[in-house]
């Protein structure tokens, strides 16, 4: 595993009792020497402690450190969770030996309840002792709530034969809405880049992949995704062409993510694209996208494999954007379910239904009014996702 991280960067996570289940509940990012940082997060009015810690610290543009907790999200708990939240980036500062401004802090978990931020000080030394280059898969284990799969994607880049590593882990299966950030996620790198730079690319990557993603429409109070990059590969941004070239690769590593974490949805069966063009520009194509990724009536009829179009349309219709049904085009896959506002009849449902039963597909929008094109990831609404969050604090 000592490939998934890349120069200069350590991880652990262990158990420190935050978890009734007593897994791995407690993670740490180091880097060996400071690094340039950019963060993004939730755009909820209701922000948890270490959100609102992180967009104070973030601002120096610096960071060495992150310290993530599952089981509590240390959110709605007043004063005493920003001082909780400073508490355990201390505990961590203390331990490393580095100052504590440069230490940034992520929590998960159910929202309200105080913070046992004690069981964090006492596990501190023991997180720090643990730091290894290859923890990424700990810390990723460390930070699951209701995931079922680790999630972790690493590449390799080049910028004038100086090769360089991008590596980000993340969790999320539920509250899950494009809104920035939908999750948590960490990512890392020893390319060699300003905090001006990497906070424009990191908002461009989040807007490609993140906020293009919904498991149920809900905007989490913790959303946090943190970049840093420590500059030891000594692959630098000389030229728009190495900012384009790291960009390539920050996109197609937070896309991954993306797409693994709706595929990882809560109860999801299936992974869904929808995809919508034609549209009068990609303001409207977004519009119609959205409203059919988030309509439950549609997320319904994908986990009972019913190919039922007339949902989909409605959606459509609902969203704002301008709409044609009468020369509106629907597919499943290449399967055209409706042509020009009229179903195509019993043979193309049955084939549109054989789609249904795959596990990953596209439903594609033809509005047929202009070149606008936008598409959205989504998954289906099953059972479980009730059962899960019905007991949820239980």
């Amino acid at each position: 595993m000592k490939d998934l991280m890349c120069r200069g960067f350590k991880a652990a996570g262990i158990a420190c009792g935050l978890k009734k289940t007593k897994a791995r509940d407690l993670g740490l990012i180091v880097s060996d020497v400071p690094a340039n940082a950019a963060g993004v997060f939730t755009k909820n009015r209701v922000q948890a402690a270490p959100v609102l810690l992180d967009k104070e610290r973030i601002q120096s543009g610096f960071c060495q450190a992150i310290i993530v907790n599952s089981g509590n999200a240390n959110c709605c708990t007043g004063q005493q969770g920003i001082e909780d939240a400073r508490t355990m980036a201390r505990a961590a500062a203390e331990a490393l030996g580095i100052s504590e401004d440069l230490v940034l802090t992520a929590s998960t978990g159910v929202i309200g309840a105080p913070l046992p931020v004690e069981k964090i000080q006492a596990a501190a030394p023991k997180l720090v002792q643990n730091l290894s280059a290859d923890g990424i898969h700990d810390v990723a284990q460390a930070i699951m709530t209701t995931d079922t799969v680790p999630k972790i994607v690493f590449r390799r880049g080049s910028l004038d034969g100086r090769e360089f590593t991008v590596v980000a882990l993340a969790k999320g299966a539920g509250m899950i809405r494009p809104d920035m950030a939908t999750m948590l996620c960490f990512v890392c790198t020893d390319v060699l880049a300003s905090s001006q730079f990497l906070q424009k690319s990191l908002i461009e990557a989040c807007d490609r992949s993140f906020n293009r993603i919904t498991i149920d429409g809900d905007t989490s109070t913790n959303d946090t995704v943190l970049l840093l990059a420590n500059g030891m590969s000594e692959a630098g941004m000389q030229t728009p062409a190495h900012e384009a070239v790291f960009q390539e690769i920050l996109d197609e590593v937070l896309l991954t993510l993306a797409r693994m974490i709706v595929k990882d949805g809560e109860g999801a069966t299936k992974l869904v694209e929808i995809m919508v063009r034609g549209a009068a520009d990609d303001a409207d194509a977004r519009r119609v996208a959205d409203a059919v990724a988030h309509s439950n009536l549609v997320k319904t009829a994908l986990f009972g494999e019913d190919a039922n179009w007339g949902r989909i349309l409605a959606a459509a219709g609902r969203s704002g954007a301008c709409m044609i049904p009468e020369k509106t085009d629907l597919y499943f896959n290449s399967v055209q379910m409706v042509k020009q506002g009229f179903g195509c009849g019993k043979e193309a449902e049955a084939r549109a239904t054989a789609v249904l039963k795959t596990p990953e597909f596209a439903i594609v929008l033809d509005l047929n009014i202009g070149q606008g094109s936008a598409s959205m990831l989504t998954c289906d609404f099953s059972i479980d996702y009730v059962k899960i969050n019905a007991d949820y604090r239980s």
